[in-house]
């Protein structure tokens, strides 16, 4: 189980890259910095998905928790929000090494 998550944690950070080097990209090219949300990139991506994702979220649980935290994070830059996801998901899968013992 462990594995899965660092593998979408690399996932994850393999994406955020790819954002970033996108931003960095439109930025030199406008001589001005720009940076994607991550709503932006998910309605780019699939634009029928955020709306159903809004609607469950505010009926499964709350219409508080889509305005006040969903919207916030989702309007992030996407590389920030994946560089997270990619955080998460690492601590999640993180093992602790095994000690190697001289006796044994």
């Amino acid at each position: 189980m462990a594995f899965l998550f660092r593998f979408f944690s690399l996932l994850a950070l393999m994406a955020a890259i790819a954002a970033g080097t996108v931003d960095a990209i439109l930025s030199v090219s406008s001589s001005s910095v720009v940076l994607t949300s991550f709503a932006d990139n998910w309605n780019a991506l699939n634009p029928q998905s955020l709306p159903l994702v809004k609607a469950w979220a505010e009926h499964y649980i709350h219409a508080e928790a889509w305005r006040g935290g969903i919207e916030r994070v989702i309007g992030l830059p996407a590389f920030v929000v994946l560089l997270g996801f990619s955080l998460i998901f690492w601590m999640i899968g993180y093992r602790k090494p095994r000690r190697i013992s001289v006796l044994a």
